[in-house]
């Protein structure tokens, strides 16, 4: 079973992050910029949220706002999943399943240590499946 540390060790440690008091269109830009779905919210060290591109469309986009105008803390998700470097992708899949949400903020003693998408949770389950299936593919050969 492969861990979330696991995982971490395989990704860029940059965590792209905004202040609550941003203003939507600097987070959606970042997002762009880097190619990613989510940013986290961050009070200084502290996590306080999480502003992705489902909540863009639907707090900003479907409601006629303005992304100039509104900050991030307005429209972000406060109430943030997060996981802890030695769950197992088992169980992270299963919360991103049951809390139908695509990116999990890894966070130890308080700090956060990185983010993992079900991208990434996909990507450990079908590798762990390629290595299983070539070690089976090896055994009947070799039997």
């Amino acid at each position: 079973m492969t861990s979330v540390r696991q995982l971490l060790d395989g990704k860029s440690p940059e965590v792209h992050a905004v202040a609550p008091g941003a203003a939507v269109i600097d987070a959606i830009r970042l997002m762009a910029q880097k190619g990613i779905g989510a940013v986290l919210v961050m009070d200084g060290p502290r996590l306080v949220g999480i502003l992705s591109e489902r909540d863009y469309a639907r707090k900003i986009v479907l409601h006629d706002r303005s992304s100039r105008d509104t900050a991030v803390s307005e429209i972000m998700t406060a109430k943030v999943v997060t996981v802890s470097p030695g769950e197992q992708v088992e169980h992270c899949l299963q919360l991103v399943t049951d809390y139908r949400i695509r990116h999990l903020p890894v966070v130890e003693g308080g700090q956060v240590l990185g983010v993992i998408s079900i991208g990434d949770l996909v990507k450990s389950v079908i590798d762990a499946q390629r290595r299983e299936l070539d070690q089976l593919q090896q055994y009947i050969v070799a039997g």
